[in-house]
């Protein structure tokens, strides 16, 4: 049975197993851990989630996924306005911020360019990364997509609109993982390990 005629348990498992990286036995484990829970810590995830959908919009400004507009990130003083992350989803930001060194805007593009599947500049949100660089205030432009053949092309593309603004593009190191071993990592890491390698 689906839908409403399920009951409780199987209704909320089918919902969970909708989510990513949750398959059946997982999505039983979060049911039952949740049917053992009090019944106030249960409401709390719901009006967490009620409040999700109902209270984000998207940052006018760098396409983050917000509760304020500008976001937070955008309207910190603190950061160096001067230079622009840019990434292709809002979830990226959320890495690149936990490794605590980054201190400066994002820009999200809301995915990558692919040809194969039809997607094109006019799907990604370039245009108002460009108003943004028009300022005049933006000196350095880093592009952290991811490295795929898609993230790679995206980068590329950037880099060719971007230099004649004379702003400074980088693209983020790709290499070998920390804690990771080179018999198991593959060629293409490997050389560009080699090529972004720095002088000890």
């Amino acid at each position: 049975m689906n839908g409403k005629n399920a009951d409780p348990i199987t209704q909320l498992m089918e919902e969970l197993k909708k989510l990513p990286g949750i398959g059946p036995k997982s999505a039983q484990r979060l049911v039952f851990h949740l049917i053992r829970r009090p019944a106030e810590e249960c409401q709390r995830l719901v009006d967490a989630i009620t409040r999700l959908k109902e209270g984000l919009v998207m940052c006018s400004l760098c396409n983050n996924i917000t509760d304020i507009d500008p976001c937070r990130i955008c309207g910190d003083p603190a950061r160096d306005h001067s230079c622009i992350c840019v990434v292709e989803e809002p979830f990226n930001i959320l890495s690149i911020e936990r490794g605590g060194s980054y201190r400066g805007l994002y820009h999200v593009l809301h995915g990558a360019l692919s040809p194969i599947n039809g997607i094109g500049p006019e799907a990604l949100r370039i245009k108002n990364l460009f108003s943004r660089l028009q300022e005049g205030k933006i000196t350095e432009v880093i592009v952290a997509t991811n490295p795929t053949i898609e993230g790679e092309a995206t980068a590329l593309y950037l880099s060719r609109l971007i230099k004649p603004l004379e702003i400074k593009i980088t693209r983020i190191a790709l290499g070998i993982p920390v804690g990771s071993d080179l018999e198991y990592t593959d060629e293409v890491t490997i050389s560009r390990a080699i090529s972004g390698r720095q002088a000890l």
